[in-house]
């Protein structure tokens, strides 16, 4: 399994495509910082619009914990969408360049194989949200400085600047549960469609489906607590006044689970499955 798991990382950061995920990455970042710093009182203007005739703010409401939040915010669909792309072609690829094949001709055992790419999508995903979260802070507060947090969640809440980066950090955190959901659910959408074409079809109907049901309301105690759509927003409930960390941890575990499934339900197609 060990020498299985290297070479799925070798083959991850031998395609240019991975090169190419990361660097999208990090230019959309880098768009939402030139905007703010050209556009930062209209973006002020946009987030307090209906609050600046009630309230009077004083100091700098642009800082860089405001930029890591916004930046929090625009990565929940862009960034689960190229994971799926480059997550999905590591197996994809394969069938494409009939080069599964060959290897299962190897004294490998399948079901080995699949869940050494499990691992590394797993490990990629990982460290990508890490990479975003330490570029957005940094860069954030280097050309932002920091200050306090604003935010408006049906009610105005304030955070000073310690208390707020605290915050943004458990929510990169958070959100790195949702992020590994989505890439293990591309790579067993993968296993199922094996054409890369339908795979990233799929695999993106399957985000956007997910995105739309998340802001569905339903009379219904299961989809509230138990349908995945519902359980990716977890990382936003750090930013109420009072944590529901009883929420947050439910939410997070649930949706462990459900990657859990994810795997078993990918290894256990594959490892069924004929090599064509």
């Amino acid at each position: 399994m060990k020498d299985l798991i290297i070479a799925e990382v070798y083959k991850l950061f031998k395609q240019s495509k991975t090169f190419y995920a990361i660097t999208a990455i990090l230019i959309i970042e880098f768009l939402v910082l030139v905007s703010a710093y050209y556009q930062g009182s209209a973006i002020i203007d946009i987030l307090l619009s209906n609050l600046k005739d009630t309230f009077y703010f004083e100091g700098n409401l642009l800082n860089g914990n405001l930029l890591v939040y916004l930046i929090l915010n625009t990565f929940w669909f862009h960034l689960p969408l190229i994971l799926i792309i480059v997550v999905s072609g590591m197996l994809t690829s394969e069938y494409k360049d009939n080069t599964l094949q060959t290897i299962m001709l190897q004294p490998i055992e399948k079901w080995k194989f699949v869940m050494s790419k499990y691992i590394v999508a797993i490990g990629f995903t990982i460290s990508v949200v890490f990479l975003t979260a330490l570029t957005a802070f940094v860069f954030s507060y280097v050309f932002f400085g920091k200050g306090d947090l604003v935010i408006y969640l049906g009610t105005l809440n304030f955070f000073n600047s310690a208390d707020a980066q605290y915050r943004l950090q458990m929510a990169f955190l958070s959100g790195t549960v949702s992020m590994v959901f989505f890439s293990v659910a591309s790579m067993t959408i993968a296993v199922i469609m094996k054409e890369t074409t339908k795979t990233w079809i799929i695999a993106a109907l399957f985000l956007i489906v997910s995105n739309v049901l998340q802001k569905v309301e339903i009379n219904s105690v299961w989809y509230h607590k138990w349908f995945f759509p519902k359980l990716n927003n977890a990382w936003q409930l750090l930013f109420y006044q009072d944590i529901p960390w009883q929420e947050i941890y439910r939410s997070n575990i649930l949706l462990m689970g459900y990657i859990i499934v994810f795997v078993f339900m990918g290894v256990g197609i594959f490892n069924k499955n004929d090599i064509k």
